[in-house]
């Protein structure tokens, strides 16, 4: 034993030596990351590589980050943060401390995913996209998340009025001048999974709480060829916040109309693993939209309150796959102006996805959701003085859905190669029990089942470093079956009656070619042509509405609208990439579209139906521009001018030449920021809207309007900021829609609030 006690003494010895050595070999770092008027830039990402060897920290509230053991060898370190360049550093054991200024980043060097569905510079994009990262959603005056999208021209709901207080059936959203019908022609996504209601097309804006995003795309024009049906005008997605380290934020604010709302996020990692929870909660008394000359004593105040929850758990597996989870609930609940007329929608959704490198430069993404639904909503007949109502419609709406998305891409040489397809299944029913002076009539259930199935691929072909041609095309397939109305009389005497609907399918085929040309380095021009389409959705094809005295009925033989649209532009940069123009015109002919055609008018009521019109077509320009004038001022806006007209509808040749019902001409927008991170940040921002008719006969204009939205902030210590908002400043009372009762827009809306955001660091 005292041998081999006297044996290992060298060996120890030697591995004293070598721990010495490997220790001696090891550095430390520390630094700083600042932009360029010396403000510290808190949350952003400083990774660390030395050959094989990488790590990664978070800034702390000064900008500060520090690494204790790097190899000693050097290597690259690089800094990331929302809103400016990434930048890379070389470093050595002799520098031990690191400081970095950043740089704004240029717009046209932002990231886009939803245009083509892979990772591609904004400039090297052929169309008319639109990038919103969470700094500029938070310089938006405007409170909730439709209301901070109206600074892109082109972006309408089917009414003017938002989220705030219109009812849900009427949120649908239109980009390009297509107009809506309750139905939207823009398909919303959040991080690949359709967001769009199941049953009826609308959007719930409020589901997705604000803090928990980290940017917003918009692609306006047909882009069918990569997401199908609902893309007919364009797509809209929300990207998620993930963490990186333990972190979290918060905004809450008080304001008009006794106005509190709540957005909460919080994140962490810990080794593979990682967790976020978020939550939104909202509440107003909301206004009367009737104005006083038209007010009897059913009107009360249009109000809402909802509250929504996320929690998504996620697994990396090596560096760049993830694995996730996502369970999410969505509450909401709704007076619509009168007593009766009130409205309530519960949501919960289910998400697993995955994300994973293949083939080395390749990438993979799956998505698999579920959710399930239900949306209450009271109907009435109002008397002409406006003094009593009665109730004529009672609703209950179940919907259910299921689906799956896959896509695949890989950079082959000068191309870069994406193919994908996603399905979709659909139950949905409104049970309904007619109402006149009070007594239960009958009891109508109409609903069915809609399957969708579509697959895609892509090509982005590099032809030249100055020429990108980009060839996409998809084939969809989709049946509605299953479908049936019940109606059983329940005041009178009478056998209850069943009516099938006829099984029906239709196929799609959407291509779309792009090209871009960079002329110079200031110059870019595209040029693209498109085919879009969008399925009626089972709201369209079995569920009636009323709003006010206009009744709208539904219509089971409903076709699917079809688009056909081309569209040219120009990306230019000037005054040393100070300022960057893009301007696009467009053409979109659409067949079929589905759109609430007048049957009949009496003085107590308006009776609508859904109808297929001949076709329409819509053709305009967009222009968006962006001027950085110094590292803390920034101007920017948008113009659309859109001509969308009727072109033929055989059955009522009246309509032709008249003007697409909720979409007015002329559109713009115009903010200014002043953001000094040591002294406030100042946002202004002005929306006009030129006139626009509230019915297809062209017979209820609803006037221009101009609304300036103020928002100004102050930063009282490291991730504590205090802010006060103001929209429509100028207190203009315009009109939303005409039912045929003037219903007028928000007044003037202040509010204060508080942001906090502590990022953590090691």
């Amino acid at each position: 034993m005292k041998q081999r006690r006297l044996a290992s003494a060298p060996g120890l010895c030697l591995a004293v030596i070598v721990l010495s050595a490997q220790l001696s070999a090891q550095t430390a770092l520390r630094g700083v990351v600042r932009d360029a008027t010396g403000a510290a830039i808190a949350g952003a990402q400083v990774e660390v590589r030395a050959g094989s060897f990488s790590a990664r920290k978070v800034t702390g509230a000064g900008g500060e980050f520090a690494f204790a053991a790097l190899p000693a060898a050097g290597g690259t370190v690089i800094i990331r943060a929302t809103g400016f360049q990434e930048a890379h550093r070389d470093w050595n054991p002799s520098a031990t401390f690191l400081e970095v200024v950043l740089v704004p980043a240029a717009v046209n060097q932002q990231v886009l995913v939803t245009a083509t569905r892979t990772e591609t510079r904004l400039s090297d994009v052929a169309g008319s996209a639109i990038a919103l990262q969470s700094d500029d959603l938070n310089a938006t005056p405007g409170l909730l998340l439709d209301d901070k999208l109206r600074q892109v021209p082109g972006f309408t709901l089917f009414r003017r009025s938002g989220s705030r207080t219109a009812n849900p059936t009427s949120q649908g959203v239109s980009l390009n001048g297509l107009g809506a019908s309750g139905a939207s022609r823009a398909l919303v996504l959040q991080d690949g999974v359709p967001l769009n209601d199941p049953f009826g097309g609308w959007v719930y804006w409020g589901r997705i709480p604000q803090e928990e995003l980290a940017s917003v795309e918009v692609v306006r024009g047909g882009i069918s060829s990569l997401y199908g049906s609902s893309a007919l005008g364009g797509a809209i997605q929300f990207l998620s916040r993930q963490p990186e380290a333990p972190a979290f934020a918060l905004e809450t604010s008080y304001g008009s109309e006794r106005t509190p709302d709540l957005s909460f996020w919080t994140g962490t990692r810990h080794g593979p693993w990682d967790a976020a929870l978020a939550a939104g909660l909202f509440r107003s008394d909301g206004y009367i939209l009737v104005p006083v000359s038209q007010r009897g004593s059913v009107d009360t105040p249009a109000n809402a309150e909802h509250a929504s929850l996320d929690l998504t758990w996620g697994r990396h597996l090596g560096e760049k796959a993830r694995i996730f989870g996502r369970g999410s609930f969505f509450t909401e609940n709704r007076h619509n102006g009168t007593p009766i007329q009130t409205n309530d929608t519960q949501i919960a959704q289910g998400v697993l996805g995955a994300d994973a490198p293949v083939g080395g430069s390749g990438q993979v993404a799956l998505r698999a959701y579920g959710d399930a639904q239900s949306y209450d909503q009271n109907f009435s007949s109002i008397a002409a003085d406006r003094m009593s109502e009665s109730l004529t419609d009672r609703q209950h709406v179940p919907a259910e859905q299921m689906g799956g998305s896959a896509s695949w891409s890989q950079p082959v040489g000068r191309q870069t190669l994406v193919a994908g397809l996603d399905a979709r299944e659909v139950m949905g029913w409104s049970d309904e029990s007619i109402f006149s002076s009070g007594t239960n009539l009958r009891d109508t259930v109409a609903g069915g089942r809609q399957r969708t199935l579509g697959v895609y691929g892509e090509d982005i072909f590099r032809v030249t470093p100055t020429w990108i041609l980009t060839a996409a095309a998809r084939l969809d397939h989709w049946r509605n079956f299953e479908a049936e109305s019940v109606l059983t009389p329940v005041s009178t005497a009478g056998a209850r009656t069943v009516t099938p609907f006829a099984e029906r399918s239709e196929n799609a085929f959407s291509p779309r070619l792009s090209l871009l040309h960079a002329v110079n380095s200031n110059l870019s021009l595209t040029a693209s042509m498109y085919r879009a389409f969008r399925s009626p959705t089972l709201n369209e094809l079995y569920r009636a509405f009323r709003m006010g005295n206009v009744l709208t009925t539904a219509n089971s033989n409903l076709r699917a609208e079809r688009l056909t649209g081309a569209e040219a532009g120009a990306d230019v940069f000037a005054f040393s990439r100070k300022l960057n123009l893009r301007g696009n015109f467009f053409w979109d002919d659409i067949v079929n579209p589905i759109a609430n055609v007048t049957l009949s008018t009496t003085p107590t009521l308006i009776t609508r139906q859904r109808q297929n019109l001949g076709r329409i077509r819509s053709r305009g320009v967009q222009l968006d521009a962006v001027g950085r004038l110094s590292n803390a001022v920034e101007i920017s806006g948008g113009y659309e001018f859109v001509d969308a007209t009727v072109v033929q509808f055989p059955a009522n040749t009246s309509l032709i030449g008249l003007r697409i019902p909720e979409v007015p001409r002329h559109q713009f927008t115009l903010q200014g920021r002043y953001a000094n991170p040591r002294l406030f940040t100042l946002s202004v921002q002005g929306r006009y809207s030129g006139a626009q008719f509230d019915d297809d006969q062209n017979t209820l204009l609803l006037p221009r309007y101009f609304a300036l939205d103020l928002l100004a902030s102050r930063s009282l210590s490291h991730g504590v900021e205090v802010f006060g908002a103001f929209e429509n400043l100028l207190d203009q009372r315009y009109i939303v829609a005409l039912t045929p009762i003037s219903n007028f827009g928000p007044p003037f809306l202040a509010r204060i609030g508080v942001r906090l955001n502590f990022p953590a660091h090691d």
